[in-house]
């Protein structure tokens, strides 16, 4: 069957089945279909959904496109192996950051392949690439072993693993289907699953600062990648997560990095913060096999955490792929910094009430610490900071946040949005919901 025969059928909302699905992807690799079938194909699925099977197909013919994983070799129990991974959140990337090392210190081995940024959400990569040195792509055997002698690694994108996602999502983009939740699905589940994982945790967050706008959005995603979980023989937690404000206190590539090292060595501790990467982790050291449940596995991770395990795993990712050895101990030695930084204050004092979290996204798209497409560069040294959190009350000495930006129009036209993007009340609002809202948990 001709490619175009494909695409013809399941416009017409037929169900593909697994044989016709991995030979499409497959041509998608070798290149014999070419980009305008790669976007009538999206564009297909985008308007005709696809079913549970055709979902599991999709992932598992991406995942099979490259190289998966084979943990045989290495020295460690397979049953810990156990991944994680976001569906994305403006301040949300710093998570995996913060839950890799953090699970590692528990005794879970973190294969993570994590991506870069796009449109108002940022991404874990970006982070790692502002460090001196960072590989973010290395060879899978390096990836491997800097997995097997720390713990854990937290690597992008690379050609050997799931080589058909990069060729699909850069279609995507252009073709207006980025948010086809089968497209989503197969692009997640084809990465998470090409590391060979026994298990995997996923936080899929719903409001203005996450891809998923509601609750009913994000379970939707989390059902469809639990389903595709199951038919590859993986278990796995669906966490839905409230992104209705910017998750911790700093967004951009730099700043989140001191961010993330900060919360590791305990100088500071967003308390949303704090309550997902504990609940993220203790799901992890459950599925890991360390623990017999949740309660008793956050007692594990918080006792890891205090006790600076956590930071000394990070320090040494960090260094395994190519980073500084001290970059824990003086990040900012190693981190550009803005030419101005200075913080934004509101027109009017009072209490946060709400926020635009998208809007503030794309204050640092405009800053050019975002991008609009894959291919795009990002000045890693812009950023905003000390960001306030919903219920803060401002005033002439409590900012809305700091801004850090290449020269003073930048900062200007950058104020002005994070102004009209933040809403003040005279008297203090309603707090938010728990940070973790539902939980899914699936087992093949």
């Amino acid at each position: 069957m001709q490619p175009q025969d494909l695409i013809r059928k399941k416009r017409d909302g037929q169900a593909l089945d697994g044989a016709e699905i991995a030979a499409f992807v497959h041509g998608i690799v070798e290149g014999s279909v070419s980009q305008g079938q790669i976007g009538a194909f999206t564009m297909a699925v985008y308007l005709n959904g696809m079913s549970a099977a055709e979902r599991i197909a999709l992932s598992l013919a991406m995942r099979d496109s490259g190289r998966v994983l084979d943990w045989s070799s290495i020295p460690i129990e397979p049953g810990r192996i156990i991944d994680k991974h976001s569906s994305g959140g403006v301040g949300d990337e710093k998570i995996t950051l913060l839950v890799v090392p953090l699970a590692a210190a528990c005794g879970v081995y973190v294969p993570n392949l994590s991506g870069w940024g796009l449109d108002y959400c940022g991404g874990e990569i970006d982070m790692l690439d502002s460090v001196p040195g960072y590989n973010g792509a290395p060879p899978p055997d390096k990836f491997m072993q800097a997995v097997a002698e720390t713990g854990g690694a937290i690597i992008g994108p690379t050609p050997d693993l799931a080589p058909a996602d990069a060729k699909i999502f850069k279609v995507r983009d252009v073709t207006a289907t980025v948010e086809s939740v089968a497209l989503i699905t197969g692009s997640i589940m084809s990465k998470k699953l090409a590391s060979a994982p026994r298990g995997l945790v996923i936080t899929v967050g719903s409001g203005s600062g996450a891809y998923m706008a509601t609750v009913d959005d994000a379970r939707e995603l989390a059902e469809s990648m639990s389903e595709v979980a199951a038919g590859a023989g993986v278990a796995s937690v669906m966490l839905l997560t409230d992104l209705d404000a910017v998750l911790g206190t700093a967004v951009g590539a730099a700043v989140e990095m001191i961010e993330t090292v900060d919360f590791l060595t305990g100088r500071y501790r967003d308390a949303r913060v704090t309550d997902l990467v504990l609940s993220v982790t203790a799901e992890m050291v459950v599925l890991a096999g360390l623990a017999d449940d949740v309660t008793a596995a956050r007692h594990i991770a918080d006792a890891r955490l205090a006790d600076g395990s956590a930071a000394d795993r990070f320090a040494r990712m960090v260094s395994a792929l190519g980073g500084p050895a001290d970059f824990v101990d003086r990040p900012a030695h190693y981190l550009e910094p803005a030419a101005i930084v200075r913080p934004v204050f509101a027109d009017e004092a009072g209490y946060v009430a709400r926020m635009n979290a998208k809007e503030i996204g794309l204050t640092l798209v405009a800053l050019g610490g975002g991008r609009k497409r894959p291919e795009d560069p990002i000045d890693h040294a812009v950023g905003l900071t000390d960001f306030c959190q919903i219920g803060d009350a401002l005033n002439d000495d409590k900012p809305i946040c700091v801004i850090h930006a290449r020269n003073e129009a930048e900062w200007e036209r950058a104020a002005a949005r994070v102004r009209a993007s933040v809403e003040i009340a005279a008297a203090p609002p309603a707090p938010l919901p728990p940070i973790v809202i539902d939980r899914i948990e699936r087992r093949p």
